[in-house]
């Protein structure tokens, strides 16, 4: 009897230490905790860029304009197509500068006239030397203002000293422009150079001829560059260094003004806490947040944080976060702060 009543006995331990370990095992992963996958937040290694944003500049620019002044009476072409070198851009309106060549031609042909018929009677000794003078002195003035009046004649025709791309037309058919008045902008695009200012922090970094790879956000592609100069003389205000990066252009698709967005790889290694981005989700405040997972508790928390730059799918945190938390990488858009969870599958986190 009495050992019966032991077996009984032991037989009601057993079953309440199996209820037990159940209701532990309960409380361990309640039945409404969501599934999810999670990975440990490390520092990742990767190489140190310098980031910096400029504008695309043509490899040569020059501003045209008519050395005398005058009524437009042609233009060759639009803003956005090819000039070659020596084309004609535009003219002048010719009439009063022909006419004023006329003249000129007709003094010189007088003064001639007049300067042989001296010349014999000046060989004969039938004038003085200084009479003769006035007329020589008058025959290289009459000439003189021939070849300025030539001159002007022809100024009134603009020709591009490069080839390139009319990047501005500054005037119509028809509009009065005075001498010297700046009215074409033709740039040689064939390279180009993004113009860009770099810290003085970062300056020993650069280097000429050094790679970088330049984002054009207007035409949304990236294009491969060299840095060809570095300012010698920082900003005064900003203390920054002008570089210019050279990029080759055969399609003629990046066109002065552009905006540019260099990376320059300065071939230093640096460290920096990150998390995969789709760990990252933003909340009703439109806040930042990821969920870090209390193993303990088996349950998931809202964690606001501060984001950096973004490296290979993988998102720089700069506030919010430690080495060592984890944090779920799936399952994350089901779940309210202070969730239960139930971790499925842990990622590895890699440190690269």
């Amino acid at each position: 009897m009495k050992r019966t009543h032991l077996c009984v006995l032991a037989l009601a331990a057993c079953t309440l230490g199996s209820c037990n370990k159940k209701q532990k095992d309960l409380a361990e992963a309640p039945v409404n905790a969501l599934s999810v996958v999670t990975t440990t937040v490390q520092k990742r290694q990767s190489d140190h860029q310098i980031s910096i944003s400029g504008n695309i500049e043509g490899e040569k620019t020059v501003r045209l304009g008519f050395m005398v002044a005058g009524k437009i009476g042609y233009i060759a072409a639009e803003e956005g197509q090819k000039i070659g070198k020596g084309q004609l851009i535009s003219s002048l309106e010719p009439t009063n500068y022909a006419i004023g060549k006329e003249i000129a031609d007709v003094q010189v042909a007088q003064v001639q006239d007049e300067y042989q018929r001296l010349k014999i009677m000046h060989d004969r000794r039938s004038i003085s030397e200084s009479d003769f003078s006035k007329i020589s002195h008058g025959l290289e003035q009459s000439k003189a203002q021939q070849k300025l009046q030539a001159k002007n004649l022809s100024d009134t025709r603009l020709y591009s000293p490069i080839s390139g791309v009319l990047l501005t037309k500054g005037a119509e058919v028809g509009e009065i422009t005075g001498t010297g008045t700046p009215l074409f902008v033709v740039a040689d695009i064939s390279t180009v150079k993004a113009v860009a200012y770099i810290p003085e922090g970062e300056l020993h970094n650069i280097k000429l001829g050094q790679e970088a790879t330049v984002l054009v956000s207007s035409l949304n592609e990236t294009f491969k560059g060299k840095i060809t100069e570095v300012g010698s003389a920082a900003d005064p205000s900003s203390r920054a260094f002008t570089v210019k990066i050279t990029i080759r252009n055969p399609k003629l698709l990046i066109r002065p003004g552009m905006i540019a967005e260099a990376k320059i790889n300065s071939g230093e290694k640096s460290e920096f806490l990150a998390v995969p981005t789709e760990a990252v989700l933003k909340n009703l405040d439109n806040q930042s947040i990821v969920y870090v997972v209390d193993k303990g508790k088996n349950k998931a928390f809202e964690r606001k944080v501060s984001l950096g730059r973004l490296t290979d799918n993988y998102i720089e945190i700069l506030a919010g976060l430690h080495p060592g938390d984890v944090i779920v990488t799936s399952g994350q858009n089901k779940l309210t702060n202070g969730a239960d969870v139930a971790v499925k599958q842990a990622d590895v986190a890699v440190n690269h």
